[in-house]
């Protein structure tokens, strides 16, 4: 069986992949501070995406996106603050998407890519 760290690490692998193949530009990826982590940060034309990943092996706890919070969508609205002002820029616009990855050994991955949670 994966280790929690090992499934979350090949969900944020193909979380980068799916967006790369959207036209996405991927940036960063694990970008930490004293607030916390961002997955993935990237750029979708003029606008800078925050991406939060979350990857399931199965529906037992619920679907990956029912476990965002009101709590991490504030931290990650302070951490794209951080983000945009540790590298001095100043996009047309910021949003921030939840990318869930939910797999099981049988079936391929499925993506689901909310945009704009916030």
């Amino acid at each position: 069986m994966q280790t929690k760290n090992t499934v979350g690490r090949y969900g944020e692998d193909l979380a980068a992949r799916y967006l790369s193949g959207a036209g996405f530009t991927v940036l960063e990826r694990n970008w930490r501070c004293e607030f916390g982590e961002i997955d993935i940060v990237a750029r979708e034309g003029n606008t800078l995406v925050v991406c939060e990943v979350k990857t399931r092996r199965g529906l037992n706890y619920g679907s990956p996106a029912e476990s965002i919070t009101y709590r991490k969508l504030a931290r990650l609205r302070r951490l794209a603050g951080r983000w945009l002002q540790t590298h001095e820029l100043r996009p047309a616009e910021i949003r921030i998407d939840i990318i869930s990855i939910l797999f099981d050994n049988n079936t391929p991955p499925r993506v689901d890519h909310v945009r704009g949670a916030v």
